[in-house]
């Protein structure tokens, strides 16, 4: 079975407005704006598209570690990026669908070439942990020197959202040439540079693979991007930090996310959060490690100290909670992936 890496973080959202649903006609002005929500029964939850957080995380990587984005091609009602993940990063960690013509160098003809990649990082929208009623906020645009001010609507709520995300360590590095959606990652061009550049081939699964020392760097940067995540609608007017204050980080065995149930309302929850480990300690790999930033949810400070101190017996291995601050533990935890990336 794959490793995969189990990511869960909370985000403080105290005066926010992260991502907007657009304008609502059936407003009193015409320049309603409103935020993404979800209901269950009556209750109302405010939430983050997975695109947006996905957006968030790939402009950090380009920023903070200087990743060349793929560039955007656009047709007449499709958009595409080059499909190439042995040059661009994002193309390889965050996958593509692209379906444009190519020209084919043994014939000289160009023919249509379809290449899909399924992404190696994967994530969940974020979903407040308790019903919101967002607030509305009047303004006007009264600058002008002349005429009417101009009046304007937009939502905003105060909470913390929930989310998590998974990278497969197999995937990643990794491009198949199968004729299966999300698996013919590979165009004829791309199949020649790989043979060019004397990529490991596997004929048998049909893949080839970058070098171990490329794969590590991107996958550990995609993890170290986390407490320098920046982004979101509506900051000139509400300024929402949205790293994680909050994770959990683990290497696991198999592609389920262990992690998804462990918040509720009054934050995290410590005993489920326990009996996942305990269910699941034969497929986690590494030990467990946690991240808090300080001045976030303290009234859980006590408990999760407590919980730092527990073990886990898993045959001759010992699964260990290692508790430290946000970016320390994210740093530590980059350190082990070295492990498990071969």
């Amino acid at each position: 079975m794959s490793k995969t890496i189990n990511g869960f973080m909370l985000i403080d959202a105290p005066w926010s407005a992260l991502n907007n649903a657009g304008m609502d006609a059936g407003e009193r002005t015409d320049n309603a704006v409103k935020v993404k929500v979800i209901r269950k029964g009556r209750d109302v939850y405010p939430y983050v598209s997975a695109q947006a957080v996905r957006y968030w995380w790939r402009e950090t990587l380009q920023k903070k570690f200087g990743w060349d984005l793929s560039p955007i091609e656009r047709g007449t009602k499709v958009a595409y990026t080059s499909a190439d993940p042995i040059q661009y990063e994002d193309d390889d960690m965050f996958g593509y669908m692209r379906a444009a013509k190519e020209k084919i160098e043994e014939t000289g003809k160009r023919v249509n070439v379809t290449v899909t990649r399924i992404s190696p990082l994967k994530n969940s929208p974020l979903l407040s942990i308790y019903p919101q009623s967002p607030t509305n906020d009047f303004g006007v645009m009264a600058r002008q020197k002349e005429g009417d001010p101009v009046p304007y609507e937009h939502e905003f709520y105060s909470t913390i959202f929930k989310g998590i995300f998974s990278i497969d360590i197999d995937l990643a590095g990794r491009f198949y040439e199968i004729e299966k959606s999300g698996y013919q990652n590979m165009s004829p061009k791309l199949i020649s540079k790989a043979k060019e550049m004397g990529l490991e081939h596997n004929e048998e699964e049909k893949y080839w693979r970058l070098p171990v020392d490329i794969r590590r760097k991107r996958i550990k940067e995609t993890i170290l991007a986390l407490p320098y995540l920046s982004g979101g609608a509506k900051l000139t007017e509400h300024l929402t930090d949205v790293s994680p204050k909050f994770l959990i980080l683990a290497v696991i065995e198999g592609g389920n996310h262990i992690f998804m149930n462990v918040a509720d309302e009054n934050g995290i929850n410590f005993d489920a959060l326990s009996q996942v480990i305990e269910d699941y300690k034969d497929i986690i790999l590494s030990d467990v490690y946690i991240a808090k930033r300080e001045g976030f949810l303290d009234k859980m400070d006590k408990e999760l100290s407590e919980f730092g101190n527990k073990k886990w017996n898993q045959g001759q291995r010992e699964i260990k909670v290692k508790v430290n601050s946000i970016n320390n533990s994210v740093v530590e935890f980059a350190k082990i992936l070295d492990e498990f990336i071969r």
